[in-house]
């Protein structure tokens, strides 16, 4: 999985580029399927936008922009709206598959009331 941290309008040091990079890594965590995530930073003013596009197989993108006077900041209310989206999908994904099996528990409980 590559991890991509760009900026508009300014530079970012190092250290905290590798910070914004280790946040973004734990999104991992939640989703194993993830392909790519891009972070840009647009410094504007006296606000830090953040824009987190993150790419998952089979053609899922999750877009999440956030924006703060503290740039940290910023990237953490970025990673909750994006962690959220991504929570929800595989939620989604998750249910989808065991609705399938929800017709089984009839035929469970039919054949307890046959035993009786």
């Amino acid at each position: 999985m590559q991890i991509k941290v760009s900026t508009r309008h300014g530079h970012l040091a190092d250290g905290i580029q590798d910070r914004i990079k280790e946040k973004a890594s734990k999104l991992t965590h939640l989703f194993d399927r993830l392909t790519m995530i891009e972070v840009t930073v647009d410094h504007q003013r006296e606000q830090h936008l953040v824009e987190f596009l993150v790419q998952a197989e089979h053609k899922h993108d999750f877009v999440a922009k956030e924006s703060n006077p503290d740039l940290m900041a910023a990237v953490d209310l970025g990673l909750d709206k994006i962690s959220m989206q991504i929570r929800r999908y595989k939620e989604k994904v998750q249910d989808h598959r065991r609705e399938s099996h929800a017709g089984n528990t009839g035929r469970e409980k039919s054949s307890e009331t046959e035993q009786k």
